[in-house]
């Protein structure tokens, strides 16, 4: 998986900073998560292709996290695209988005799908045979959930030596490395263990957007390889967080220990600090594998 940073600044975008978006790399999809403002601009400067995005996924209806959204699907018409572009997000995403194209008289000429959320529970929104998507409901000020990307096993990897050894026709490679033992033209049984190498274990993603602390996601993330985790504020304006519904650097750092996670990114960062150096230092307090997003910097994790 590669992860880059479009944005991940709150609320208002500023000259060197840009509301929340992100993009997945997993499985040969491209994800885009999060469309805030400037999202078609930092696509391009990074060097993202348009056409590669196929699903995108909106955790709330807060201007900072969709408003770069009606371009972006308007440019894509003017690029020509046909493919069918699903987005998923908060009932009401629909409305929104089709409301300001008919007053632009400017349909799409390509499919579009929403596919809108209203559980408040967790539930599996994409699959395929490489990947799954499921929601983890947040606690915000309007109805959010964040996202949760998980990989699956994929196929075992053919010890070329072994089938050498028991002299095994190529025909069989396909089923080998789906898992299946081989039996011999004398009825011997060869298990699959004995010819093939385990493959590299699934990895996971969960990106939680705006929301307050909230111990409940804990079950819904365990063991995750990286959690991207909000943390709009430092412990000196926990009172702001709580009436906000937004998360302390500290507070991402308990859930992420909490739920034994491989690595914590925080994002998120209220433009009212200087640096952000601060929250990584207050987050390291509680837990020692942390990381501070930046629009443009990029995290692989295999």
């Amino acid at each position: 998986m590669k992860l880059t940073i479009l944005g991940c600044y709150a609320a208002t975008p500023r000259i060197l900073t840009n509301p929340t978006s992100q993009v997945l790399e997993v499985k040969n999809h491209m994800f885009l998560i999060d469309c805030g403002e400037g999202t078609q601009v930092q696509l391009r400067r990074h060097g993202i292709k348009f056409s590669r995005i196929n699903h995108i996924f909106i955790s709330h209806l807060h201007g900072d996290h969709f408003f770069g959204l009606p371009g972006l699907i308007s440019t894509f018409r003017l690029l020509g695209r046909e493919k069918k572009l699903n987005i998923y997000g908060p009932k009401g995403i629909k409305e929104a988005i089709t409301l300001l194209l008919k007053l632009g008289d400017s349909w799409t000429n390509y499919p579009l799908h929403f596919h809108e959320l209203t559980s408040a529970e967790s539930e599996l929104i994409f699959e395929d045979p490489n990947v799954c998507v499921r929601t983890i409901p947040l606690d915000h000020r309007v109805y959010t959930n964040g996202f949760l990307f998980s990989e699956k096993p994929g196929e075992r990897k053919l010890n070329v030596e072994a089938v050498k050894y028991y002299e095994i026709d190529r025909a069989y490679y396909n089923i080998i490395k789906k898992g299946k033992d081989i039996v011999t033209e004398i009825g011997e049984i060869i298990p699959n263990k004995a010819l093939t190498f385990d493959p590299p274990a699934p990895t996971s993603y969960a990106f939680c957007s705006d929301t307050a602390y909230n111990p409940d996601i804990v079950p819904l993330i365990k063991g995750v390889d990286c959690l991207y985790h909000e943390a709009t504020f430092l412990e000196s304006e926990t009172d702001l967080a709580k009436k906000t519904k937004h998360s302390t650097a500290k507070q991402a750092a308990k859930i992420a220990k909490e739920a034994s996670v491989g690595k914590l990114i925080l994002g998120h960062y209220s433009t009212r600090y200087t640096s952000i150096e601060a929250f990584k230092e207050e987050a390291f307090q509680v837990f020692d594998q942390v990381e501070l997003a930046d629009d443009g910097k990029s995290f692989e994790f295999i």
